[in-house]
């Protein structure tokens, strides 16, 4: 069980039955009366996104979320099939429920799925993946304007901006929490 004093910027509560997100949090004491807890809330299993304000000395149940390593196996459709790699039991998962994973998701990928009350409910990538890139414009001798970068294409169809001497075939690592490259990796 948590109180409202324990609200926090990624706090994962169930409000009537569904898991609920915290992504913003504000305290507020106004001069007189009891303090307030300002909170905008993501479902879980929608997305959908609403502000609530608590009062003090309100009590959440806390999520019944469970979270199981599963592998990437492919793509049919719009839905992303993984496997749990404990008792290999296949989960279907949808675009929305993927969301912006898919840009770093290739084949034999180790992810962690979310489950609420059983059901898949979403995904988190690990923090570096590496990636191929299959379309760069190749690098002009003498361009070496400070911060220059160029877009390249990877393996997922995700585009990225690279420094201008990465070139395409190569494999690169990205960090999937600001989709960014980081570095160049030898096979």
């Amino acid at each position: 069980m948590y109180e409202s004093g324990d609200l926090r910027k990624g706090l994962k509560i169930e409000i009537d039955g569904d898991p609920y997100v915290v992504v913003q949090f504000a305290f507020v004491k106004p001069g007189k009366g009891q303090a307030l807890y300002k909170c905008k809330l993501k479902n879980m299993v929608t997305g959908a996104q609403f502000d609530r304000t608590f009062r003090s000395g309100e009590k959440f149940n806390e999520a019944n979320l469970e979270e199981h390593e599963m592998e990437y196996l492919y793509k049919d459709g719009d839905r992303y099939c993984f496997m749990n790699t404990s008792n290999y039991e296949q989960e279907m998962l949808t675009e929305d429920q993927v969301d912006e994973a898919k840009n770093f998701l290739k084949e034999n990928t180790v992810c962690n799925v979310l489950f609420f009350e059983r059901k898949a409910i979403g995904i988190t990538v690990p923090n570096f993946v590496d990636l191929k890139i299959v379309e760069a414009e190749p690098w002009a001798k003498g361009d070496t304007a400070a911060g220059s970068t160029k877009p390249a294409t990877l393996e997922t169809g995700y585009v990225v901006q690279v420094p201008p001497f990465v070139e395409e075939g190569e494999m690169i690592r990205i960090d999937t929490r600001t989709g960014q490259y980081v570095e160049r990796v030898k096979e």
